[in-house]
């Protein structure tokens, strides 16, 4: 409850028949009520000014400037508590009058929302930033505008780990995205992107998108290098096949990729080398908790990648294998191994067969049994193909920047 004194002021204030006397009074009465020592009471006589200068007494055209002065004043509290709970009865007042103060409205949201984040309350200030009105008739809203906010509750949603309304939001993003000209905003969205993809375990798209913002000349060097690493940590978790393998071929030719502390085991997965347990457990350690949540099964989605990836390798060193064999080379038990071969070569991710009868199975590679020289193969053609895509990325950028010169050498 505001305290009596302050009640009392409001009341003559309110009561006043000289505006600007008045004006100069609530002015007044705010400073000496922020300036006051106890803070106990400050969240209430907080709410009980902004009631009084709204009230129909004032009017609003002079409780407009009354609300804009306040809102100013309240975004320099430093007594974060206080903040927070007056912010909310306050956002609760104005919601009826919502169309008379919707400037002043919006500035307190915002103010209210950095309040929370400074409380790590991401969900509230998710929550506040969505009641803002981003349709209005009374002020403009550009699409900048919309993403940003748009934006920031993906974000406020994603350090609460809840990607599916994040992803609500960025969608809404999506439609405006090609019209943002904010480069924050556009930088953010690729992130938020990113971490979505990540967090619903679509590694594959969430690898491709951080590798393209590793490439985006606009972020700070080590902050590229920390997402090509996730990009790298995402390609090795995502499932086994020609996609996965076309990714990790375009981060393996990455020069950058040599300083990052996946280096290592990209290597190997990508000249289909066998992992060693301790190689895993120091990639493991590396992990976010969501990448090490555990499947139906019971095994994690590295363990997974790793069983599949080493089965891949075994294909590419035997031309045929005893399932026994192949489940103590993979550290699991034969019938394990077999289930696991089986299902990747019904979805066209491992070429080969099974002879249930006999317990072998036998793969059908280029590779088999070649291993040094498909290494070696593999990594000629990934060269290459950085070399054609390089040559086709300074076309583009040659045609783009200096187009009088391209026509000049295409014609001739």
């Amino acid at each position: 409850m505001a305290s009596r004194d302050v009640t009392e002021q409001l009341h003559q204030l309110a009561s006043a028949s000289n505006d600007q006397h008045a004006s100069q009074g609530f002015n007044n009465l705010l400073a000496t009520m922020l300036s006051s020592p106890d803070t106990s009471t400050l969240p209430a006589n907080l709410v009980a000014y902004v009631q009084s200068i709204i009230s129909d007494n004032i009017g609003v055209i002079h409780s407009r400037p009354l609300l804009s002065a306040f809102v100013e004043q309240y975004r320099a509290i430093a007594n974060n508590d206080a903040k927070i709970e007056a912010g909310t009865d306050i956002v609760d007042l104005l919601a009826p009058r919502i169309v008379s103060y919707e400037q002043q409205d919006t500035d307190l949201k915002y103010i209210l929302a950095d309040a929370y984040e400074a409380d790590e309350d991401y969900t509230n200030s998710a929550k506040t930033l969505q009641t803002i009105t981003l349709d209005s008739s009374q002020r403009s809203v550009s699409d900048d505008d919309r993403a940003t906010v748009w934006m920031r509750i993906c974000r406020c949603y994603l350090e609460e780990d809840d990607p599916t309304n994040a992803l609500t939001y960025l969608n809404k993003v999506k439609q405006v995205i090609f019209s943002v000209t904010d480069q924050t905003t556009r930088l953010q969205f690729q992130l938020s992107q990113a971490r979505i993809y990540d967090s619903q375990r679509g590694f594959l798209d969430a690898s491709t998108a951080y590798l393209q913002l590793s490439n985006e000349p606009a972020i700070d060097e080590d902050e590229r290098l920390q997402a090509l690493t996730a990009a790298i940590s995402c390609a090795v978790l995502a499932p086994a096949g020609p996609l996965r393998a076309r990714q990790l071929g375009k981060l393996y030719k990455d020069e950058r990729a040599t300083e990052t502390p996946s280096y290592s085991i990209l290597e190997k997965i990508f000249l289909d080398r066998l992992l060693a347990p301790a190689e895993v457990a120091t990639f493991a350690s590396s992990l976010k908790p969501h990448q090490l949540a555990r499947t139906a099964d019971g095994s994690t989605v590295l363990d997974k990648a790793v069983l599949e990836h080493n089965l891949l390798a075994v294909s590419r060193l035997y031309q045929n294998i005893r399932t026994a064999n192949l489940g103590q080379l993979l550290g699991v038990d034969a019938e394990r191994a077999e289930m696991y071969a089986a299902a990747m070569i019904e979805s066209s991710r491992l070429s080969g067969s099974i002879d249930q009868i006999a317990g072998v199975i036998h793969f059908r590679t280029r590779e088999g049994g070649q291993d040094a020289v498909a290494m070696g193969l593999r990594a000629w053609e990934a060269g290459i193909q950085g070399l054609a895509e390089e040559v086709e990325r300074v076309t583009t950028v040659l045609q783009r920047e200096e187009p009088g010169f391209y026509d000049s050498v295409m014609v001739a």
